[in-house]
């Protein structure tokens, strides 16, 4: 087996009182679709902004190709952010600027100076072509559905040109033929692009649907990672009532009030 791309070792996170991770440990391969599954409050968007440094790790060790992500200088941060792209959840598009000042948002900031604003504006449109989307860039965020804007933060991420994309809940508040349709684009782009992904999401259609792997956080942890087919055998009662949807047995309403 190749070596890991990305590797999370016994990393730790609280937010005061509150511990997110008391000891995560997951390696991502190159040119897998990971799909990291887990309740809410998990823990799971957390590792992903870990991961990009847009949050810090209390402990333990993030490395990309080997380097250690948690001890790197900002310059170095900035350059494994061209690397990293992250499609964040709600697209979080900037309202006051067009839809095409939006894809060239990652352009201008990491490349401003190695583009010219006419490879800025073709890469834009690639990007935008690429989603389904040709020809808006003169729109507005608030003129767009919901399955558009989720497509137009993607283009966004992809127009830097990732080696790894970061779905954080990319089909979360999408009538069923959206979200088929994120679906198909993250398949189509490991594909297309060669990328590896890391796919948060609580959507178990959907992680069974693109995953060539899954982990699942629960207790500030990995408590199973493995195929689709290593999910779907799991005699774990903790994986098996999450991915169908039921309560364990034993849960009173007490447990379930203050979980």
């Amino acid at each position: 087996m190749a070596e890991p791309l990305i590797r999370f070792r016994d990393v730790r996170k609280a937010f005061g009182p509150k511990v997110i991770y008391r000891g995560l440990n997951l390696d991502v391969f190159p040119g897998e679709t990971l799909t990291v599954i887990g309740g809410s409050g998990v823990g799971k968007s957390v590792m992903l902004k870990m991961l990009i440094r847009l949050l810090d790790a209390d402990a333990g060790s993030i490395t990309f190709h080997g380097e250690e992500i948690t001890t790197m200088k900002e310059r170095k941060i900035q350059l494994v952010r061209r690397r990293i792209a992250m499609l964040f959840q709600g697209a979080a598009l900037f309202d006051s600027i067009s839809v095409g000042e939006n894809v060239a948002y990652g352009l201008h900031e990491h490349y401003r100076e190695e583009m010219t604003e006419q490879q800025i504006s073709e890469r834009v449109d690639w990007a935008l072509s690429l989603v389904g989307l040709p020809g808006i860039e003169a729109m507005r965020p608030s003129d767009l559905s919901g399955g558009m804007k989720k497509r137009v933060g993607l283009a966004r991420a992809i127009a830097v040109q990732p080696e790894v994309l970061l779905y954080d809940e990319p089909t979360t508040g999408l009538d069923p033929i959206n979200t088929e349709r994120i679906n198909h684009l993250i398949r189509g782009l490991k594909k297309a692009l060669d990328v590896t992904s890391i796919v948060v999401t609580h959507d178990m259609k959907s992680a069974f649907s693109i995953s060539d792997r899954m982990a699942m956080v629960q207790g500030g942890e990995i408590i199973l990672s493995g195929s689709t087919a290593d999910f779907q055998a799991s005699t774990d009662p903790r994986v098996a009532s999450f991915i169908n949807g039921v309560a364990p047995v034993n849960e009173d309403v007490e447990t379930l009030l203050r979980a």
